[in-house]
């Protein structure tokens, strides 16, 4: 049986952002056994009110920790002040399940544009308008996509995927897990140097 790659992730979550470059690499050096799937991991509920301060000083701290680690990312802080921002990454998360029922493509040109949005054009995340005008953007069918968009059939979906990822012991986005059979490994995420991660995958692979 084919092992399995599982990406666990966040739309909004700034350090998923940081990783795209070294995943993208990744992604292109798995070996053809190895089977890659995102799963999405849900970071904040639904909710309309505003963050709090603390909890936006801690997400700007994050993102100078961010800059400082991964030099070719950079974020565009004016977001905190042009925005009131609310801490609720679901609507983006079932916006990505949305663009997956049209075509796995159009998922990651929407992922692509939710975080330009949030993060270079400081567009607020959180809200419909905003994801519906990436998703427009994107390519993707705007009747068909606001229909999945608002459906029950998505929600479940995230749900069920919230459910798969704590089932495989992930408690912190993004993550890697690769699975064989029902044998479950975490591979070390370097935002640097795919390579690394490439060279405990095939390592695993080899001692299955």
């Amino acid at each position: 049986m084919n092992a399995i790659l599982y990406y666990i992730h966040d739309p909004l979550c700034s350090w998923c952002y940081a990783f795209k470059t070294s995943l993208a690499a990744l992604k292109q050096a798995l070996p053809p056994e190895i089977h890659f799937k995102r799963l999405l991991g849900g970071l904040a509920p639904d909710t309309t009110e505003p963050m709090p301060p603390a909890l936006q000083q801690s997400i700007q701290q994050a993102w100078h920790r961010i800059e400082q680690t991964v030099p070719s990312v950079k974020f565009n802080f004016a977001f905190w002040s042009d925005n009131t921002p609310i801490r609720s990454t679901y609507p983006a998360c079932r916006s990505l399940l949305a663009a997956r029922k049209q075509s796995a493509e159009l998922e990651d040109k929407l992922l692509s544009r939710i975080q330009e949005a949030y993060y270079q054009r400081t567009r607020n995340p959180a809200l419909d308008a905003t994801l519906l005008e990436c998703a427009i953007q994107s390519g993707l069918d705007k009747e068909q996509f606001e229909l999945d968009y608002r459906s029950h059939e998505i929600d479940r979906q995230l749900q069920q995927e919230i459910k798969t990822a704590r089932s495989l012991g992930v408690c912190s986005y993004p993550s890697l897990v690769l699975a064989q059979n029902s044998r479950i490994s975490f591979i070390t995420v370097n935002y640097l140097d795919y390579r690394t991660m490439l060279d405990d995958i095939e390592a695993l692979l080899i001692h299955r």
